[in-house]
């Protein structure tokens, strides 16, 4: 049986209210009497239930929906707060590399005025120093005259030539005096110019430093929480020894560094006129076993102010920022010294600390370094990363080193005293450089140092 739609309506109310109702269906026109028929209480019952349900589920999507609707709102706030503390954050930003800029203006222009101050200062050096040539020559030339007068014959008119002449001489003497005073005021207001000049280019360092790491921390900002609190970062350590001495500090010891994404460690600076150099390792008495395992030689092993290994990883991340040059100096038993020096590469841990010289090296001796195309992993007797298939380099000689075919120099051996051991099988396990002694010369003493490059241009 068809129900229409507003009754279907009426129904789901009269249902709902327990009351049964009767549905009437009229004829087309005809004059019988009308029947009354009742619909199904079932139908009506499945109906309702439906229905009902129907209104339910809407109520739920509404309320889901509302609580959708006030999380996007919570975000959008808390979205507009982060967007208006990044652009206060680049705005303090930006006004900082404006100051920052200004001052680096400001100190290549006194770098500029200290430059024409020096030049001044060595251009009048150089006259007074010819005035002073041309005055000794003159004084020269009077002291012959002076002992011409001496011999000559006349002593009246001789004394009185040499008194004459004498007080010529008095008197360029004290000119001269005056002269040797001004050029070493000269050479001292000098070395002043020059202190001043490594001061300013150590702030200037500083300053393309500070802009480096305000460009990093702005970049890393951004993906911040925009209520964490903001503070201001420390000074910037030194990233090695011959940053250090660019900064003034001259003295050889004991001081910390941290290079580019590194944390700070404690390193010895060998500090030389031409500057800085970072060691590395250091043999001078036989007090430290080297014959150590691979995770000591990653991080380093004794102390760094007896003999010690600074390790492949802390090397690694001082040498990784730019071009470095290796140093190695040694001494024998009559205490002759020789000192190579190698450009070189040293790769991190996912290649076992593989060294690569990248040209000749600079000293007397020849190379003891594989100087492959290749770079040379190290070697412990833990870990064999050597070229030899049938042995185990670091175990046959004793020590970690950087072992091609076990040959021709570790630093890092046994330490013998003269005379060495009569076994040849011992002798080879000592500190060696072949190229210098031989392969069975035990050495005395080795350093090894590392330095930027540009060192050797000042040297």
């Amino acid at each position: 049986m068809k129900v229409p739609l507003a009754n279907l309506l009426c129904i789901t109310v009269l249902a709902s209210s327990g009351t049964s109702f009767p549905l009437e269906k009229r004829g087309a026109a005809t004059g019988k009497e009308k029947r009354v028929q009742y619909a199904a209480w079932d139908d009506v019952n499945v109906l309702a239930h439906g229905l009902l349900q129907l209104g339910q589920g809407l109520k739920e999507h509404v309320d889901k929906t509302k609580g959708q609707v006030r999380d996007i709102t919570i975000k959008m706030k808390v979205l507009e707060l982060t967007v208006s503390e990044l652009a206060k954050l680049t705005q303090r930003l930006q006004e900082d590399s404006e100051a920052l800029k200004a001052k680096a203006q400001s100190l290549e222009e006194r770098e500029t005025l200290v430059l024409n101050v020096s030049m001044d200062l060595r251009e009048k050096t150089e006259e007074l120093l010819k005035d002073r040539k041309k005055d000794h020559e003159r004084m020269n030339k009077l002291e012959e005259k002076v002992d011409g007068l001496m011999q000559g014959e006349g002593l009246e008119a001789t004394n009185g030539n040499y008194s004459d002449a004498r007080t010529i001489q008095l008197m360029l003497e004290a000119q001269n005096k005056r002269i040797d005073d001004l050029v070493e005021r000269i050479k001292q207001q000098q070395e002043k110019l020059d202190k001043q000049n490594v001061r300013i280019r150590t702030l200037q360092h500083q300053i393309r430093m500070n802009s480096e790491r305000s460009s990093l921390k702005r970049e890393d900002d951004v993906h911040l929480n925009a209520s964490s609190e903001q503070r201001d970062s420390p000074v910037a350590m030194a990233s090695d020894c011959h940053e250090l001495f660019l900064r003034g500090e001259t003295t050889s010891g004991l001081y910390t560094i941290q290079p580019t994404n590194s944390e700070p460690f404690e390193v010895f600076c060998e500090m030389t006129p031409e500057g800085g150099w970072t060691v590395i390792q250091r043999r001078q008495d036989g007090s430290l076993d080297f014959n150590q395992l691979w995770q000591a030689y990653q991080t380093g092993f004794g102390s760094l102010n007896g003999e010690f290994w600074l390790g492949l990883e802390k090397i690694h991340s001082v040498s990784k920022g730019g071009n470095y040059i290796l140093k190695v100096q040694f001494s024998d038993w009559r205490d002759e010294v020789q000192i190579i020096n190698y450009p070189f590469r040293l790769n991190g841990e996912e290649s076992n600390y593989s060294l690569r010289i990248l040209g000749s090296p600079a000293g007397n001796l020849e190379s003891a370094l594989s100087t492959e195309t290749s770079a040379v992993p190290f070697s412990t007797r833990d870990k064999d990363n050597d070229q030899k298939t049938d042995l185990n380099c670091a175990k046959q000689l004793s020590g970690g080193w950087w072992f091609s075919n076990c040959g021709r120099s570790n630093l890092n051996g046994r330490y013998f005293v003269t005379p060495a051991p009569k076994q040849r099988h011992q002798r080879k396990q000592g500190v060696f450089w072949k190229t210098w002694h031989g392969r069975y010369y035990p050495l005395k003493t080795t350093t090894m140092m590392i330095a930027p490059a540009e060192i050797e241009n000042k040297s």
